[in-house]
């Protein structure tokens, strides 16, 4: 909760970009930390993002991709998603993504969360949904985004232990999806 009184946040007394494209702005920004040092400190801004949890109508599986990230040099498994384009909200981003992705279409689209993936370094809302009830329209169209396949939700906390699950995108979503699901499964 935001303190009203003020009192313990970085004041901005500027900011200038140093760099952009349409990926990334890079910039510096003069602060006043609470204890009076002030400083020069660098910002990174990335476009939003939207991703979803696809399970199937058992609600036994979740579609995940298999695929490698090069910078990182990981393989994992991650969320259908994508970033929010211009003029576009995340719900609507997100259901273009999943079909776009996997050639499923998800019969309802729910907010789950939202998150911040790297508060004090990097602004870049994340936005994720629970999408229940797909059905195979087609083709996936996007041939670079790994093989989606149905992954038994039982078999997740294993690979989130082992490594396998790194994006935090997919960590927040999964890790979201079984908490409320196991909460509700108690009630």
């Amino acid at each position: 909760m935001a303190d009203p009184a003020g009192e313990g946040a970085w004041r901005v007394m500027g900011e200038r970009q140093i760099y952009e494209s349409q990926w990334v702005t890079l910039g510096k920004a003069d602060v006043v930390l609470p204890s009076g040092q002030r400083f020069e400190h660098h910002t990174v801004t990335m476009p939003e993002a939207a991703m979803a949890v696809v399970v199937d109508d058992a609600g036994d599986n979740v579609l995940l991709s298999w695929r490698h990230r090069f910078v990182p040099d990981v393989w994992n498994y991650e969320l259908p998603g994508g970033l929010v384009d211009s003029g576009e909200s995340p719900a609507e981003t997100v259901a273009r993504e999943i079909v776009e992705e996997t050639g499923y279409r998800a019969r309802s689209i729910r907010p789950a969360v939202e998150f911040e993936p790297m508060v004090g370094m990097l602004r870049s809302r994340h936005h994720v949904f629970i999408a229940e009830g797909a059905e195979l329209v087609g083709e996936p169209s996007e041939a670079d985004e790994g093989t989606f396949e149905w992954v038994p939700l039982a078999d997740v906390p294993g690979l989130i232990e082992s490594g396998k699950v790194l994006n935090s995108g997919t960590l927040v979503g999964l890790l979201h999806f079984l908490a409320f699901t196991a909460r509700e499964d108690r009630k």
